[in-house]
């Protein structure tokens, strides 16, 4: 069984910067492709970046050069940088481990998730 617990949330204006981090435990870190989703109102969830067991990322389009995921092996936490922040930005956003994933930004795929963290961008 693996957890995952999301924080660093919050409200920023537009072209502001947000930090995420998402605790693993529970499992080997190393075996687990792990991922950066998201959903807004009335839409379905999205991926947003994913890390492959190799090391590898990818990204959405919409985020490209403007969020930056990256993994702490030692502490064992998943970390979103986001800058540029715009007002589309504004989702819930949920980390997700998954042992078998060949398609990185496939929701279906991912197998754990964790509870989401808000984030909010106005203008």
């Amino acid at each position: 069984q693996v957890q995952l617990v999301e924080s660093g949330g919050g409200s920023v204006q537009a072209g502001g910067s947000l930090r995420l981090s998402c605790v693993v435990s529970g499992a080997l870190y190393s075996r687990y492709t792990v991922g950066w989703f998201r959903q807004s109102q009335g839409k379905e969830r999205e991926g947003v970046a994913a890390l492959g067991k190799d090391g590898s990322t990818v990204y959405a389009d919409s985020v490209k050069d403007r969020f930056t995921i990256s993994q702490d092996n030692a502490k064992r936490t998943l970390d979103l940088q986001m800058n540029s922040l715009k007002p589309e930005d504004t989702a819930m956003y949920y980390c997700a481990a998954g042992p078998f994933v060949s398609d990185r930004l496939n929701r279906r795929q991912y197998l754990y998730w964790g509870q989401g963290t808000q984030v909010a961008v106005s203008l």
